[in-house]
């Protein structure tokens, strides 16, 4: 059994536990939270030997092998070097870091250290997804011609929801780090990666209530994002994403080619992994849904989606840690994640496009 650490409580509590609790070949064995109380009670309710308050301590103790942080994403940097440089494997959740020089350093020293690095990059383990891609890998549209992306959520809608970390820049919030950075990776997995975007940001709720001190706060981070991509095949690419809509179609990707088009989409509003389906259509005919074949269908159900993706993702670090291989997603996809988001504030800084290296020139920097 591989022992886990959990680090960050709140999507750590409703979604890693429980799948490596479900895992056959994962045990959590300390959990961590700054403030005692609270990780001994977490500790107590889920039945884990250790707990503490003290980062250092947990991660050290011989118990533990591999670490899982769900932190907010300035403490990912930082929290995920510790890990690194005491030779523990690490599954950081995204964005990896603040910026693309951290994440690619956290890359070169988990490599250095041969330990197994991913990144919960959970869209590559929905079974409509996969199916998606294989469909899109037997060339079913032709000569991709346009592709268009909305994720439009609500999350942030209630201009009531208080001010926290995702209210600022330097913490790593916005939609683009929440969302954007889950686009990123599988635009590179689906399609190939980017020549060169542009991008505009805006912030539709521009103060939110202080929990302190109970006055408005003015938000610095983004709460939709228009990007245009370049494919490095010369594909355009157009992505609308929102945290502050209320939308009937929340997620949808459009793939038009030549001899046709595959439409992925999800009609449900609170699970954001389950309720996609596919469609397609030759050209001329009319849309029709597609079966999702069974040997891609989640195992078991669970009532949140996020605990069937999250298991995927639990078994393809654990397939990396016992034979030694680095996997993918690793470190490597969270950095090109993080490049492409850090070009697109540098694009909306300078009202430009931008061209984007490849992912070897940048590593190699």
């Amino acid at each position: 059994m591989i022992g886990v650490a959990i680090v960050g409580t709140g999507f750590g509590q409703k979604v890693h536990i429980p799948a490596f609790q479900a895992h056959h070949k994962t045990q959590i064995t300390a959990v961590y939270h700054r403030d005692i109380n609270k990780a001994k009670i977490i500790a107590e309710n889920n039945n884990v030997p250790h707990f503490s308050d003290n980062f250092t301590e947990i991660i050290n103790l011989p118990e533990v092998d591999a670490v899982s942080i769900s932190t907010p994403p300035f403490l990912h940097y930082k929290m995920g070097k510790q890990v690194l440089e005491a030779g523990k494997h690490l599954l950081l959740e995204k964005p990896v870091t603040l910026n693309a020089n951290e994440a690619k350093e956290l890359y070169q020293l988990a490599k250095t250290k041969n330990v197994i690095a991913t990144v919960d990059f959970e869209f590559r383990f929905i079974p409509a997804w996969q199916y998606f891609q294989q469909l899109l890998n037997t060339n079913y549209v032709g000569n991709i011609r346009l592709i268009k992306i909305d994720w439009l959520g609500s999350s942030r809608a209630d201009t009531s929801r208080p001010y926290n970390w995702y209210s600022r820049k330097d913490q790593g919030g916005g939609v683009l780090g929440s969302l954007g950075s889950h686009a990123f990776d599988y635009i590179n997995w689906l399609f190939g990666p980017v020549r060169k975007l542009n991008a505009y940001f805006n912030t539709a709720i521009s103060q939110r209530i202080d929990p302190v001190n109970g006055e408005l706060k003015a938000v610095n981070t983004d709460d939709n994002c228009l990007i245009s991509l370049e494919l490095t095949n010369g594909t355009p690419c157009q992505i609308a994403i929102s945290a502050v809509v209320h939308a009937a179609r929340p997620h949808w990707i459009e793939v038009y080619g030549d001899k046709g088009t595959l439409v992925l989409g999800s009609e449900e509003q609170k699970d954001y992994i389950h309720g996609f389906k596919i469609w397609r259509s030759q050209v001329g005919g009319s849309l029709t849904e597609m079966e999702i074949p069974q040997q891609l269908l989640f195992p078991q159900h669970y009532a949140d989606g996020r605990i069937c993706s999250f298991l995927r993702v639990v078994d393809q670090w654990v397939t990396g840690i016992e034979s030694k291989q680095e996997i993918i997603p690793s470190l490597k996809e969270g950095v090109y994640s993080q490049l492409l988001m850090d070009l697109s504030h540098q694009s909306n800084d300078s009202k430009m496009w931008v061209d984007v290296p490849s992912l070897g020139e940048f590593l190699a920097e």
